[in-house]
């Protein structure tokens, strides 16, 4: 029971939201002092990236092993799930990006002029993703403890004959994208598609231009999904704030990828502003287009780990009910 207790203190200050802010500021001013003298040292690079995959593998094997452990409410065992996978992906283009960094192998990244731009959003948008999921930890354990599953046939009936009248347009593309074989199709299509503009060596503007809308649309449609979701739940506390808490880490990683493809079109348009022709295609080294490939795929299987996430917070906003006050003990499992 003390050990249980003292586990339960600790949690809760790890998902301080002040101490995750403050960790956030940590990490700006860190990027300020490594870029203040526009070199960044072996040894400055390998804190960067120990402190990330430090506090990303942490997090993702806490998350697994939740997920694992038997529960009543088998939802909540998915959620946890969905929420590792999704650290693995970025734990992976993290450990990627930093091991070309390291090698030597990665030289230009957006532009020679605008790196070290996008290697301090680099960091600073990864460690809010983390610090985004660190924050709804409390909230799930919470929301795994307190809930109530409607159990009677007839509460079923009532709550599944509200949610077919609620079904809207939306609703229905959501639950198109979130079958497996489309999840798959997706990740296939943009296999195919980082193959098809890199197999001559160089990616062309308006090649850089579809891949950025698509991973926008993408990302961006999510994120409103699950702001509409987190309002549906403003009365269900717990899950309202897993929801935001998952928003907002979607929305980091969105905003890395726009930033990412941002910086690279405004340097391609300083040049063509320079009469360069518009035809010319940028030729950046090999190791810079394996980058782009990983980070372009990376990030759509990301998102669609997060897409299925969404249908199972989607799901436990159909069977969490608020617990009752004097019935929130009795709820829990034995």
């Amino acid at each position: 029971m003390d050990d249980r207790r003292e586990f339960e203190l600790v949690l809760r200050v790890i998902t301080d939201e002040r101490l995750l802010v403050t960790a956030v500021g940590f990490a700006v001013l860190w990027r300020a002092f490594v870029s203040s003298d526009k070199e960044i040292s072996t040894g400055e690079c390998l804190l960067s990236c120990l402190s990330l995959l430090t506090v990303g593998w942490l997090l993702m094997a806490y998350l697994y092993s939740n997920s694992r452990q038997p529960t009543y409410w088998p939802v909540s065992g998915r959620i946890y799930r969905g929420i590792a996978i999704a650290l693995l992906v970025i734990n992976i283009y993290i450990a990627i990006y930093y091991g070309l960094r390291g090698c030597g192998c990665l030289r230009v990244e957006v532009s020679v002029r605008r790196d070290f731009i996008y290697r301090d959003a680099t960091y600073v948008l990864f460690m809010m993703y983390y610090c985004a999921t660190t924050g709804i930890l409390r909230y799930l354990k919470e929301m795994q403890r307190n809930y109530r599953l409607l159990i009677r046939e007839g509460v079923k009936k009532e709550v599944m004959k509200g949610r077919s009248r609620s079904r809207g347009r939306m609703e229905a593309i959501f639950r198109l994208f979130t079958r497996g074989r489309t999840l798959v199709m997706i990740l296939s299509a943009a296999i195919l598609w980082r193959a098809a503009i890199t197999i001559d060596g160089c990616v062309t503007f308006w090649e850089s231009t579809y891949s950025g809308i698509s991973l926008a649309i993408l990302g961006w449609f999510l994120f409103g999904y699950l702001c509409a979701l987190a309002i549906k739940s403003r009365r269900k506390h717990e899950l309202r704030r897993v929801i935001q808490g998952v928003a907002m880490g979607l929305c980091a990683v969105n905003i890395y990828s726009v930033s990412y493809y941002a910086l690279r079109w405004y340097e391609l348009l300083c040049g063509f502003m320079e009469e360069e022709p518009v035809c010319k295609p940028y030729v950046p080294p090999p190791a810079d287009i394996l980058l782009r490939d990983v980070l372009y795929v990376l990030i759509i299987l990301f998102y669609c780990t997060f897409l299925l996430l969404s249908k199972h917070l989607e799901t436990a906003y159909h069977d969490y009910v608020i617990p009752a006050s004097t019935g929130a003990r009795s709820a829990q499992p034995p």
